[in-house]
């Protein structure tokens, strides 16, 4: 369609063609959500059916205990990768080893970007070492 076929029309004829443009798209979209709702469905039953013969593949080497698995979970990987991806390890806490003598609750542990206090002394001409917090004995 060419834009001076637009220009042509009536407000009301531009009206009718948005609104069987917009039907149209609503029809389109609604059967692609569609497919794509099937598709994954298929495959979360495909998921649930690997995992229901992984298990019993699993309980039956359990059972059986034939052969030793070297640390090998039925997916193949490490038992000792088996937990979630999202888990993180704890991590001790960190001690602040620099103290900002003219605000002393600011404190930096020496880990990630510099803060804007000590960048500013450090330009300044002192020493990191200035800042230290001294261990008590």
């Amino acid at each position: 369609m060419n834009r001076n076929d637009f220009k042509s029309m009536s407000t009301d004829e531009l009206w009718a063609l948005h609104e069987e443009i917009a039907t149209r798209l609503a029809a389109a979209l609604t059967a692609e959500k569609s497919v794509l709702e099937n598709r994954l469905r298929r495959l979360q039953r495909g998921i649930e059916i690997q995992h229901a013969t992984d298990d019993a593949k699993s309980s039956h080497a359990k059972s059986s205990s034939a052969k030793p698995s070297h640390g090998k979970s039925s997916h193949g990987k490490s038992s000792r990768h088996a937990k979630s991806s999202t888990e993180r390890r704890p991590y001790p806490a960190v001690v602040p080893k620099y103290r900002n003598p003219e605000r002393p609750s600011e404190t930096w542990a020496g880990r990630g970007k510099k803060p804007r206090w000590l960048a500013a002394q450090l330009k300044s001409g002192k020493r990191i070492d200035d800042f230290r917090i001294r261990q008590a004995a």
